[in-house]
């Protein structure tokens, strides 16, 4: 886990990510040692009808069931990085900005959950545990029980948004992960696209192909986290966006490096349908932000904190 190399996100919740996945390591007969897999659980949703007939709970069943999938899907034996998506408990999401107790479910104990994936690692189907979405409060809480109970392997990593536009993992979990050496995957460097630029860039809200425009009002995340028409989120964009050229760069190369600049940040994780959006996201990885650079980007978040937690 130590590159800091941008990786492709894998779930299955991503509709066929893992079957193309699979396919293409055997495609060019990579040696499994030296692909690094990660994928992983969904958690608790009555709505992806296409995964298990939408899974209920975290429960051992459904935790099996779904590694059992992956290993089939991807053609392999085992998962080096197998993740929780999200916890199987109520926790603020996607633009929530304050816990409410009122909103807590019944769910499935994390002892249960640590068990279902311990066994998994006993018999050889994964090999380490990440988090995903999760907060200081179920990182610890994850950590303290698997030290309970002995887990053979440790939580390494948790996976959770941040951007620009989005560091609000830097007022609690950084300093949880900085003690118990846990690295951020970063997902969402680009805030599904708007740190481009390309929905300010003119005045009819970016091309129409741009994700936020093809599945417009599918995505809960991007009508909530990610909305458009939020002022404050338009101006620190803008702001960044003239950042970027006043340094020659591009606004996705800016964002990008931003991110891999971090210490506890071990990659970042992206989506791309174009190979220019990938050679971008590629050079960011050779970018050094200067502390000037970098003090600019301060200045307009100090502006603008957190449009989008």
């Amino acid at each position: 886990m130590s590159s800091r190399y941008p990786v492709p996100q894998r779930s299955e919740t991503h509709g066929r990510s893992e079957e193309f996945l699979g396919r293409w390591l055997r495609a060019r007969r990579a040696p499994r040692d030296s692909v690094v897999l990660t994928t992983k659980v969904a958690g608790p949703s009555g709505q992806m009808t296409w995964i298990r007939g939408g899974p209920a709970s975290l429960d051992s069943r459904n935790i099996a069931e779904a590694i059992d999938g992956s290993l089939r899907r991807l053609g392999v034996d085992y998962i080096d990085l197998y993740q929780i998506h999200w916890p199987d408990r109520y926790v603020p999401m996607f633009g929530e900005t304050e816990y409410d107790p009122s909103h807590q479910y019944k769910s499935v104990p994390m002892e249960e959950q640590l068990l279902a994936l311990g066994r998994a690692i006993d018999a050889g189907n994964i090999r380490y545990i990440g988090l995903s979405n999760e907060t200081p409060y179920g990182l610890m809480k994850f950590l303290q029980l698997s030290r309970d109970s002995q887990l053979q392997s440790k939580i390494l990593t948790v996976q959770n948004s941040y951007n620009l536009l989005c560091r609000n993992f830097d007022a609690g979990l950084a300093e949880c992960c900085h003690h118990e050496r846990i690295s951020l995957l970063a997902y969402s460097p680009m805030a599904m696209g708007i740190l481009s630029g390309k929905y300010y860039s003119s005045d009819d809200g970016g091309p129409p192909d741009a994700r936020m425009n093809l599945f417009k009002g599918r995505y809960s995340e991007g009508e909530s986290r990610y909305n458009l028409q939020n002022p404050k989120m338009k101006a620190a964009v803008k702001e960044y966006v003239k950042i970027a050229a006043k340094h020659g760069v591009s606004p996705a190369i800016l964002a990008v490096a931003f991110v891999l600049r971090h210490p506890l940040v071990a990659s970042a994780v992206f989506g791309a349908t174009e190979i220019s959006q990938l050679t971008e996201v590629l050079q960011a990885t050779r970018i050094h932000l200067s502390e000037e650079i970098v003090a600019e980007i301060n200045e307009v978040h100090a502006r603008y904190p957190n449009p989008c937690p």
